[in-house]
């Protein structure tokens, strides 16, 4: 029905732009030359773009339909007379810029027999006759009709052209405030660019500063870190909670430490200490008493250290933590044993040289190495000689292999009781005695020699000439 019944038609907004076709538009409507576009105004045929436009403009003003009767309009060389009819859309009644769309119908005209009567009128014109009365005021009213029509197309123009003048010129006053907000963005743009600058400088001359500072602080970082492993001082650094805040690689010999550990409480760690666990204890008490304090430790590995705890005081005299040092007194301790060892020694040396009995001291290989005045008065050699002999020299033939064999079993850590034996004296003579021999051993629990002690017995045969 609508496609036999309904008029063509078409749906476009206030400004002639189509937005929905409905039928058979090619009669009244074609394409534009030039850049492709879908405007009504411009796709009207000839007879129907005046009429079209002025029509268009009421309708959208004055939201009401808007009729224009038989407009002749040239179709493929010839002339169809069509009525023209522009109806308002209200899309939104509360719109207060008129109408939203509006929809054009375009139905031809069912007057054919004055189209044929104006063919004929011109037909006769051309053969020569006279034009009636009536025929002219036809003419008269056609012609007064398109001057309205051209008359309003131009007022509708001019009310157009006022408009836009009345927008241009409020679109170049909101130019003009927006150029003069611009220039003013500009000035203060400007004024912030030159600050920006200053501050850039001055940023600069503080970076450079900063740099410098970096500088020797990583200098005096490096100075401090060298110094703590030029000394080989362990050295442990807390605050009051007891957490380690850094230490320097020494102080790994003694306490279980990794860089992990940074952060933990010293009590945590394992230490290598033998018989000392009051770590945490001393460190609260110099922290609280800030009175220093220092204790000899021992290692597992039998390394010696001097341990120290003080407070840690800053530039200025705030206590923020404790430091713990280390320090290695293992050859200290050893110069102590040796010379505690060299007083006893020489003690021992006193008892040997007032002893009633020879005592000798030999190594492992019987090279004499000690001789004392009873064993100058006993066998007849002096200290000097006696330094330059082996012990194998005071021992008769049938004995010597017994003997020798007896002093290699001491000499492999066997203990040897008190035994009877002989011994030769300078002159040749053998003299009956009694040995006790000790082995000696070093620090490394070594024997590195024999220390033997004779007394001489007095035979029968002894006395019997010392009567005669």
């Amino acid at each position: 029905m609508l496609q036999y019944y309904s008029p063509v038609g078409v749906l476009v907004n206030q400004h002639g732009d189509i937005l929905y076709f409905h039928g058979r538009t090619g009669m009244y409507l074609e394409p534009a030359p030039g850049e492709a576009g879908m405007n009504i105004l411009k796709m009207a045929r000839e007879g129907l773009r005046q009429e079209l436009t002025t029509s268009l403009y009421k309708a959208a003003a004055n939201r009401e339909p808007v009729f224009c009767p038989e407009l002749r309009v040239k179709t493929n060389g010839d002339f169809t007379t069509v009525n023209l009819a522009l109806r308002p859309v209200m899309i939104d009644p509360d719109a207060a810029a008129g109408p939203n769309l509006v929809l054009v119908t375009f139905e031809e005209s069912s007057k054919v027999e004055q189209s044929q009567a104006e063919k004929a009128i011109a037909i006769g014109a051309g053969e020569g006759s006279c034009e009636s009365a009536m025929e002219v005021d036809a003419r008269i009213s056609e012609l007064k009709r398109e001057l309205r029509i051209k008359e309003e197309s131009l007022k509708a123009s001019s009310e157009e052209l006022e408009t836009s003048n009345e927008e241009l010129k409020s679109s170049n006053e909101e130019m003009q405030s927006i150029n003069e907000e611009l220039q003013s963005t500009n000035e203060e743009l400007e004024t912030s660019k030159e600050e920006l600058q200053s501050v850039n400088e001055e940023l600069t001359t503080v970076n450079t500063e900063l740099q410098n500072k970096v500088a020797d602080l990583s200098q005096a970082n490096n100075d401090m870190n060298n110094l703590l492993s030029g000394t080989g001082i362990g050295t442990i650094f807390v605050d009051h909670q007891l957490r380690i805040l850094r230490f320097t690689p020494q102080v790994t010999q003694v306490i279980n430490l990794i860089p992990t550990d940074v952060g933990r409480p010293v009590g945590h760690i394992v230490s290598n200490l033998l018989g000392y666990d009051r770590l945490v204890e001393d460190i609260k008490e110099v922290l609280d008493t800030l009175a220093p304090k220092d204790i000899e430790v021992q290692t597992h590995k039998d390394a010696w250290y001097l341990l120290r705890i003080r407070p840690y005081r800053t530039l200025e005299n705030v206590i923020k933590g404790a430091v713990i040092t280390f320090t290695d007194i293992t050859e200290i301790k050893r110069a102590q044993g040796i010379l505690k060892g060299t007083e006893t020694m020489r003690r021992l040396a006193v008892v040997v040289h007032d002893a009633s009995d020879a005592i000798t001291l030999q190594d492992i290989e019987g090279n004499i190495m000690a001789w004392n005045p009873r064993a100058e008065n006993m066998y007849g050699w002096s200290e000097a000689e006696a330094l330059t002999m082996n012990i194998s020299s005071l021992i008769p033939e049938g004995r010597k292999e017994e003997e020798l064999a007896r002093l290699k079993k001491l000499s492999q850590d066997e203990v040897l009781e008190p035994y009877h034996t002989q011994r030769f004296t300078r002159d040749g003579r053998i003299v009956e005695v009694w040995l006790t021999a000790t082995s000696l051993v070093n620090e490394a629990d070594e024997i590195y020699a024999i220390a033997t002690t004779e007394r001489k017995i007095k035979s029968e045969n002894t006395k019997k000439e010392g009567h005669d």
